[in-house]
């Protein structure tokens, strides 16, 4: 673990660096699981919560049912809205969340619909801008923190990555926040870090960029990327590695107390300073 903090550390001093945060760092102040999502879902429909035992259901097919009976995802973006806001104050009390600000990535990507890491720096008084749209590309500051709502946005569920057919859609790996991440990932170190790995989404995004560099012929010169994991499978090891994706292991009593210590570890290895 050390080599690849150091690594890490170099690439941040660089602003060589990219934070790409999934459902894990949410779900540490609190937020529900996908499962409560879900069965909210399929109560809504009538649906027995027995069906989530066919393993060919997905919650993606769930809300795609969820948009065709109702018309829209707008009630459940509303419910979510409600039932997922985290009180500034616990953000506030939050170590990873103030972490990851001390750290200063100058761009962070995430699949978190929720605005917790836009108020984790509003919270410790750090400017940041908020990217969900080609627009907000076009018009971000420079100098400050990124954060790219790569699955969209609560505030405008157009742009929410949730549906099946949302999920098709972005296999094409073309839209604008694709295009950049495409871009900041050809030329930065990536640390992905609160993921299971198992969003398919996130896997092809990874081989597509493990493909770009492999038909170059300059993949020796590819920065190296990094997923944090708390006790991975040797299946997962094996192919993210083969991807160019080294294997961060967590050591901890649990996956949040090791992603703290994780990242406490490479903000003192930067010399960031906290509060």
């Amino acid at each position: 673990m050390e080599k690849h903090i150091e690594a890490i550390a170099t690439a941040l001093k660089r602003r060589h660096a990219v934070l790409f945060a999934g459902a894990g760092l949410s779900m540490s102040v609190g937020l529900p699981s996908w499962k409560t999502l879900i069965d909210h879902m399929l109560k809504d429909l009538h649906i027995d919560a027995s069906l989530m035992q066919d393993p060919n259901i997905t919650y993606q097919a769930i809300a795609e049912c969820y948009r065709l009976e109702n018309g829209s995802i707008e009630a459940l973006c509303e419910w979510m809205r409600e039932r997922w806001r985290v009180m500034p104050e616990r953000i506030g009390d939050s170590e990873l969340h103030r972490l990851i600000v001390d750290l200063d990535f100058p761009v962070i990507y995430t699949t978190n619909y929720d605005a917790n890491l836009e108020t984790a720096y509003e919270v410790h008084g750090k400017p940041y801008t908020k990217i969900s749209h080609a627009r907000d590309i076009a018009s971000a500051p420079s100098g400050v923190t990124q954060i790219v709502k790569y699955h969209g946005d609560f505030d405008d569920p157009d742009t929410l990555v949730l549906t099946e057919t949302d999920y098709f859609n972005r296999l094409s790996f073309d839209s604008p926040l694709d295009v950049r991440f495409r871009s900041d990932a050809l030329g930065a170190t990536v640390l992905f870090v609160g993921y299971s790995m198992s969003d398919i989404n996130i896997r092809l995004l990874l081989h597509r960029i493990w493909s770009t560099w492999q038909g170059s012929g300059y993949e020796k010169d590819r920065p190296h990327s990094y997923v944090f994991m708390f006790r991975p499978n040797p299946v997962q090891e094996a192919v993210l590695t083969n991807w160019g994706v080294s294997v961060i292991r967590g050591e901890g009593r649990d996956a949040q107390d090791a992603l703290v210590a994780f990242m406490r570890a490479l903000r003192d290895k930067n010399g960031c300073k906290g509060e």
